[in-house]
């Protein structure tokens, strides 16, 4: 049996902290170096770096580059593996420049890379500006098996960064069902780099007043991953290192965006409903007992188009009678708008009463349009605005001047059957192989980054509430208090396409019965009362008891996605937030 297997994370997206590689790298013991450098956004970011120059040597990530300029060497000298996903679209191109790299010590690393993703020429998607299938982990180990020092790929799932080096270290087969779903759920875990150490975490300012957290503004350091054999896990940093690490915020990265209680992966499914979380204090976190399931049948393909053009103006409200200034700006551009332009206004924040400066009393009125044609959003949609700036309401100005359209993308999964898509490893010594899939599959669902369109067990709770039911929902006998839902619930949100998910769960250390109140209280109709944007859409709520709480997909609510951009939360980070700050009914003996 091989000990633990230490991978740590330098990247949760295209931009984050470049120190990251060689903090990991100095930190203390790692055995690999994963990131994340791609998203839904990224590849249509990637897509119209290509468009613009049609280069051969972009599409890639950039910044992982120059991680490797500063850290190769440093690496190579440790032994330390490398293994990202930066390659993109142009995973060749992202190895040719990493040849060109000089290490210090003039060894050149043996570097291999994985592709077969890239589904633009197959014909499948006429006219997508990227169509890149989600590929698993076993080209990974392939390569790590062939002595490759770094690991290159295209768009694979986020996990599989994590999962194809446990596979090699661990000598897991493709029968290795719940090995290979723990080490998906460690990949999910740590693939947002510090959001699994406090970032972005609802009970940060807990955190602080109960000290766990003793200096916010020192970097949270990235997290650790320890992959036992059996696929258990222990989530940790490097000591020292700023954030922290504890059952709540790993159950936060756990929840964020899941669309189900199956977590589907090209090489194996992992049940969410038989995760168990331990605290094991010192910033060490163990997760255990993932069951493991036959992966799906299909692959999701992440599938971008270029949507058309948009552009904004943003006014600014001042002082007194800010409805009636916002009700008189609508009318006044809406009628010298061209009728066909498709636009929406955002909402407004009455501002506070007798502010002592001019920007507390002010408030913004957002103006977006959209439209196929660029010259429809350009002057001809700002000039309308504009020219009102003397023949509109008291204080009229606006924030910037108005500026170009800018291209908005289109974002829609898709699903293959996987004989359309071939894995294939290049290996450091020049050999190309092709990755066989598995030899079972489950024909339930299709493959995505973590996702299911359906879950089972999965109850919506359509008629158990009134029509406009008591915020507080169904809830337990006993006093109860309104205050906001934050006052006793976690939160994590964010998108998968045109879908917001959030996580709403009782932080460890509340009693059982919360956990019972907020499974019973927790309704679609009660999402839909709380958020009115949802009243007219798909609302699905998946319970997941183990850990403490539940996950709800609010359908659609994104449109066309994070690309198109149209929402005020495009990417729903903050959901959550909003609905923690809602004021409903909860039990007393909860909050005391």
């Amino acid at each position: 049996m091989t000990g633990p297997l230490i991978v740590a994370n330098v990247s949760g997206f295209y931009g984050d902290r470049l120190s990251a590689m060689r903090e990991q790298l100095e930190g203390g013991q790692v055995d690999v170096i994963t990131g994340d450098w791609l998203a839904e956004l990224t590849m249509l970011i990637l897509g119209k770096d290509q468009m613009r120059t049609g280069g051969e040597n972009l599409g890639y990530a950039k910044t992982f580059l120059a991680q490797l300029r500063d850290c190769l060497g440093l690496a190579l000298e440790k032994g330390v593996k490398i293994v990202s996903n930066a390659g993109g679209l142009n995973p060749s191109g992202l190895v040719a420049a990493i040849g060109e790299i000089d290490t210090g010590s003039g060894r050149k690393p043996r570097v291999a890379y994985v592709d077969g993703d890239d589904l633009r020429a197959s014909g499948l998607f006429p006219g997508a500006l990227t169509a890149n299938a989600y590929l698993g982990a076993f080209g990974i180990a392939r390569a790590l098996e062939a002595g490759a020092d770094v690991v290159i790929t295209g768009r694979v799932t986020d996990a599989s960064i994590v999962m194809g080096p446990a596979i090699h270290h661990h000598g897991w087969t493709r029968d290795s069902l719940d090995e290979l779903a723990g080490a998906l759920i460690a990949g999910h875990v740590i693939e947002c780099g510090t959001q699994a150490t406090g970032g972005n975490f609802a009970g940060l300012f807990d955190a602080l007043r109960d000290g766990r957290l003793k200096d916010p503004v020192k970097p949270f350091g990235f997290p650790i991953a320890e992959i036992a054999s059996d696929g258990s896990f222990v989530v940790t940093k490097h000591p020292g290192t700023g954030g922290l690490v504890t059952a709540d915020t790993v159950s936060a990265q756990l929840f964020y965006e899941i669309q189900g209680s199956t977590y589907l992966n090209p090489d194996v499914s992992a049940d969410l409903t038989t995760i168990a979380i331990e605290d094991l204090g010192d910033d060490r976190v163990r997760v255990a007992g993932t069951k493991g399931l036959f992966p799906p049948a299909q692959l999701k393909v992440a599938v971008n188009e270029l949507g058309g053009w948009r552009n904004q103006v943003e006014f600014v409200l001042t002082g007194l009678n800010i409805e009636q200034k916002a009700e008189l700006l609508r009318a006044q551009v809406d009628a010298a708008l061209p009728p066909e332009l498709k636009h929406s206004w955002s909402s407004y924040r009455t501002p506070a009463a007798d502010s002592s400066t001019e920007e507390g009393a002010a408030t913004l009125l957002r103006l977006t349009a959209w439209s196929k044609d660029a010259d429809a959003v350009g002057r001809a949609f700002t000039a309308p605005a504009i020219e009102l700036v003397l023949a509109s309401i008291p204080g009229f100005h606006v924030t910037a001047p108005p500026g170009k359209p800018s291209a908005y993308g289109v974002y829609r999964p898709q699903y293959v059957d996987r004989s359309e898509v071939t894995e294939t490893v290049h290996l450091p010594d020049g050999d190309v192989e092709s990755i066989p899939g598995p030899d079972r599959t489950e024909r339930t669902g299709s493959a995505a980054t973590g996702s299911r369109e359906s879950a089972e067990g999965a109850h919506e709770g359509v008629g158990r509430v009134a029509a406009e039911p008591d915020p507080g929902g169904p809830g337990r006998a006993g006093p109860t208090r309104r205050t906001p839902l934050g006052d006793l619930a976690y939160a994590r949100s964010g998108d998968k396409g045109g879908n917001a998910n959030i996580g709403l769960w009782i932080p460890a250390g509340r009693p059982d019965a919360a956990v019972e109140w907020l499974l019973d209280t927790v309704t679609a109709e009660w999402i839909r009362h709380l958020m009115p944007e949802a009243k007219e859409l798909d609302v699905e709520i998946v319970p997941l008891p183990n850990l403490r709480g539940v996950n709800v997909i609010v359908k659609d609510i994104l449109g066309a996605g994070v690309a198109e951009g149209v929402r005020f939360d495009p990417q729903a980070k903050a959901i959550g937030e909003w609905l923690r700050s809602r004021v409903v009914d909860i039990p007393e003996e909860f909050l005391r």
